[in-house]
């Protein structure tokens, strides 16, 4: 992903947060001391003497974008990452405001007036920048300011990354043509402006007066994108090229850099650092108030099953959770105890009479997995997560659901996603996979409480609980 704006983007996106800094700064004064939403008693400062703090808010807002990276990438273009980012450097600026006025003692600044400037900072903040970026994209359709782009490849890959840099268009991409890794005539090319071979890079890109070029080419063409790189090893445009790794990468997939070396990420799980502590600290609080709050309902149960049906009161059955890591789940006994002597592991299904006359209605509410509370409070599962499967299920899975593995990239829940959107039980696998894997991709903290509260709200009773 290109990690920068055009240098239109940039002054103008910064012309913009500085009049919305210097409109907020001023209507902050306005409302303390000429307005006095909140009465003043100790007199009315002249607006001089804030508006010399100006171009020190405007030096703190540019050292705090170098902190939050908020010019140097385009993450922010989506409305609720712009406003994060805006927040954050907002945040920083008026910490640097604060320790400024504290060190210098010739004048007393008012504090009401800085937490005004916080309320309307990034209000003002926001709103400018969607003028701003109507005015970028009013600019780029007539053409100003253009990165001019080739493409090295005619891949699937390499149309894929020519569409996303033309979405893009209004950043100053422009996707001038690609070259051919088959020759100007190969069939490959067909509905693509080809505008060269490979080895003639060099030419075209002066040619064309042509500012980036994207490498796209498969990994059977290493020697080919060698030679191309050292053609181009005198040229003044800049090279990006375009792993074919990247139709591989999944899950929370990235780049990271090891000392110098740049290291691609095909999959990883979200729950790093902080977001593990966070989840595992959910997950217990939470897990260990639904224990109490159950206790007289898990007391009541174990009793009736222990009445009703001859074995134990609980049933620990083999999963696999997070990385593939076994544990043994517990749950209520709801079905007679040689169940699978003669069939071995098989789904329950809708009129399976293994089950106990009990056990169907647990089965029906899931007062069944009441006990995995227990395994919440362990760490084996968390409350939230996709459900965890038999191990004998998980080996016929894997073999014939793309990507069913990667759902192991997160702890196994009593509740999630794809179970509180009705896929659960003897139900399509295919649409569990896929409900499993946009929870990881997208997970928060957030996302969990969301989930948990549909679970609550929607009941725990299912027509697809056997």
């Amino acid at each position: 992903m290109v990690k920068r704006y055009g240098q239109l983007n940039v002054v103008m996106l910064f012309a913009g947060d500085a009049s919305a800094l210097g409109l907020s700064w001023i209507l902050a004064y306005l409302l303390r001391f000429r307005i006095e939403v909140i009465p003043v008693t100790r007199g009315f400062p002249p607006m001089i003497d804030y508006l010399f703090l100006l171009p020190f808010i405007w030096l703190a807002w540019v050292l705090a974008a170098r902190l939050t990276l908020l010019y140097s990438y385009r993450g922010g273009l989506k409305s609720t990452v712009e406003i994060g980012r805006l927040a954050r450097t907002m945040g920083w600026t008026v910490l640097m405001i604060i320790a400024l006025t504290f060190f210098y003692r010739d004048k007393s600044y008012s504090r009401v007036m800085v937490i005004f400037f916080m309320v309307l900072g990034p209000i003002l903040l926001f709103l400018f920048r969607r003028v701003t970026w109507s005015m970028i994209r009013n600019l780029r359709r007539r053409g100003v300011d253009m990165r001019r782009i080739l493409i090295a490849g005619v891949s699937s890959l390499a149309r894929t990354t020519a569409s996303e840099l033309e979405a893009y268009r209004f950043l100053g991409f422009q996707v001038v043509g690609h070259l051919s890794e088959y020759g100007p005539d190969a069939s490959e090319g067909e509905g693509l402006r080809i505008l060269g071979s490979l080895d003639e890079v060099k030419e075209v890109a002066e040619r064309e007066e042509i500012h980036e070029v994207y490498v796209v080419l498969p990994a059977e063409r290493q020697k080919e994108q060698s030679l191309l790189l050292d053609r181009l090893g005198d040229s003044s445009v800049d090279l990006r090229v375009v792993p074919d790794l990247v139709e591989r990468m999944s899950l929370n997939a990235g780049i990271e850099e090891l000392n110098g070396i740049p290291v691609i990420l095909l999959s990883q799980t979200p729950l790093l650092g902080w977001n593990r502590m966070a989840k595992r600290g959910m997950d217990f609080i939470f897990g260990l108030l639904a224990l109490v709050l159950c206790s007289p309902f898990l007391a009541i149960i174990a009793v009736l099953v222990k009445l009703t049906s001859r074995g134990p009161v609980l049933y620990a059955q083999e999963r696999m959770g997070l990385d593939g890591v076994r544990f043994q789940m517990y749950k209520f006994r709801s079905m007679r105890m040689d169940a699978e002597k003669e069939s071995g592991a098989v789904w329950a299904s809708a009129d399976d009479d293994r089950r106990t006359g009990l056990g169907i209605f647990l089965r029906k509410t899931s007062l069944d997995e009441l006990p995995q509370l227990f395994n919440v409070l362990k760490g084996d599962m968390s409350l939230v997560g996709p459900r965890p499967e038999r191990p004998v299920f998980v080996e016929n899975f894997r073999k014939s659901v793309p990507g069913y593995m990667l759902r192991h990239k997160m702890k196994s829940g009593m509740t999630g996603w794809a179970q509180v959107n009705g896929w659960r039980g003897d139900t399509s696998i295919d649409k569990r996979i896929e409900f499993d894997l946009y929870y990881i991709e997208n997970w928060s903290l957030a996302m969990d409480l969301k989930i948990m509260w549909m679970t609550v709200w929607k009941g725990f009773i299912s027509q697809n609980a056997y």
